[in-house]
């Protein structure tokens, strides 16, 4: 973003309506909204009406700011020149869309649409005093396409600055009764915003309303995206866009929170677990789908099924790396196996990033990186598939003895109570008698199993079947 995107061209000319308008809501005491200010708590605005054609959409309005790298063409007039007609009807457009599904309209804006035309506008918006809207970005833009004349505005004060108008933004958004939240990735650009103004991690957190290790790892989340979008870029400059991972919130939530656990102990396996699941994210595979990948996902279901065409070449053997102005110092390569479950996460990236952009991509490439995508994913379907398999196995091996162990847990604790009512003179002998028969019956049947299975019985099931013989 520019640091100053200036006065709109009609600035001045808003400036001198806007003033005339405030005049006379001051005279007649009239309506107010109040905003947090600066550091000097609540303001009270007074509102006005103002035609809807004079007001300027903000360019810096967090509402859309992941979605503004759709076009990057748009997007750089956008930078250039906000106040252009080029510049704001691409923000209006964008404030009509799907955040999760740029080619749809979204569903809140439609909604929207409804209630102002049945009942007309309810809250007002905030505009800076030369016409630029601060929040009601996409209510003037709704009463634009149904034809109304006129919004109604609260004025931010004549020394308003381009800060003042983010904040104010950023804490009417925040506001829990707020009807259409910003998307995940417009929340995680604005938290950046926020840390990178300076401002403590813990503040910005209690402000978005999460907590600190939710802050974090969005933090975390917001950093991996940018990373695979590097890790996209193709020769012919296509690469991915913040929004095509709008739709992923949750599927990289839980990744951030697989890796930070595992990492901690096994940097590695980390790694290993990480790039399994971003190349399962790229192939836009369910989340319960992405939970079966585990570190060794890559080794045993993986490396075997991969074709010719999804491999990487061989690569040196790992060994230390120098940090260049720093002879003395060395940090290990990555080992091996990370490396080969990573360049098969970066050939994905790049051929998402090709058949997502035939604008910049020759139609060879794109058939080409179209095929690589399909390969992957029946290569992965199968891979998953096993995997799943392996994991219900594996359910069914412990389930068991989990069963028995918990079953271990209940006497324990059945003798624990058992003193403390005898003491109290409160146990139901009969009732105890009752269910230790129950218990030795129980015995039997799972004795039974045990003695059919076993030709070899160990300690525990010997005892068992011992224990349970008719006497």
């Amino acid at each position: 973003m520019a640091a100053s995107f200036g006065i709109p061209p009609e600035g001045e000319t808003i400036r001198a309506l806007v003033q005339d308008r405030l005049k006379q809501a001051v005279a007649e005491d009239g309506a107010k909204v109040t905003v947090d200010w600066r550091d000097a708590g609540q303001r009270h605005l007074y509102v006005i009406t103002m035609p809807v054609s004079m007001l300027y959409f903000n360019p810096d309005t967090h509402r859309v700011r992941a979605q503004r790298t759709l076009d990057p063409e748009r997007n750089r007039v956008l930078n250039e020149r906000p106040w252009s007609e080029e510049g704001q009807e691409y923000l209006r457009y964008l404030l009509t869309r799907d955040p999760k599904d740029p080619g749809k309209t979204d569903p809140d804006y439609t909604t929207l649409l409804d209630e102002l035309e049945e009942f007309g506008q309810r809250d007002p918006g905030i505009i800076s005093p030369n016409g630029i809207l601060v929040d009601g970005n996409t209510r003037c833009a709704a009463l634009r396409e149904l034809g109304k004349e006129y919004i109604r505005v609260g004025v931010l004060p004549e020394d308003t600055s381009r800060h003042d108008i983010n904040r104010v933004e950023l804490a009417l958004q925040l506001r829990r009764d707020k009807r259409r939240d910003y998307s995940y990735l417009n929340r995680l650009i604005a938290i950046e915003e926020e840390l990178a103004g300076g401002r403590k991690q813990e503040d910005v957190a209690r402000e978005f309303n999460i907590k600190l290790p939710t802050l974090q790892r969005d933090r975390w989340v917001y950093e991996l995206i940018n990373d695979a979008i590097d890790r996209s870029r193709t020769e012919d400059g296509a690469s991915l866009r913040l929004v095509d991972f709008e739709d992923h919130q949750e599927k990289l939530r839980e990744l951030a929170r697989d890796y930070a656990r595992l990492a901690a102990t096994d940097p590695d396996a980390g790694e290993r677990l990480k790039e399994s699941r971003l190349a399962m994210v790229v192939l836009d595979l369910p989340k319960t789908t992405l939970r079966l990948a585990e570190p060794d996902f890559y080794e045993r279901y993986l490396e075997v099924r991969l074709p010719d065409s999804l491999r990487s070449e061989p690569g040196a053997a790992a060994g230390p790396v120098g940090i260049p102005g720093l002879d003395d110092v060395v940090i290990p390569d990555d080992a091996d196996d990370v490396k080969a479950v990573r360049s098969l996460t970066d050939m994905l990236l790049k051929a998402d990033a090709a058949r997502r952009a035939p604008d910049k991509v020759s139609p060879t490439e794109v058939a080409a990186a179209n095929s690589v995508f399909d390969t992957a994913r029946d290569v992965f379907d199968t891979a998953t598939l096993l995997a799943g398999k392996d994991a219900q196995l594996r359910k069914r091996q412990t389930a068991v003895p989990e069963r028995v162990t918990d079953a271990a847990e209940y006497i324990d604790q059945c003798a624990a109570e058992f003193a403390e009512a005898k003491a109290k003179r409160a146990l139901d002998e009969d009732a105890f008698d009752d269910a230790l028969i129950a218990l030795r019956a129980s015995l039997a049947r799972l004795a039974k199993q045990a003695g059919r299975a076993f030709t070899s019985p160990g300690n525990g099931v010997d005892w068992l079947l011992n224990a349970t013989k008719d006497r």
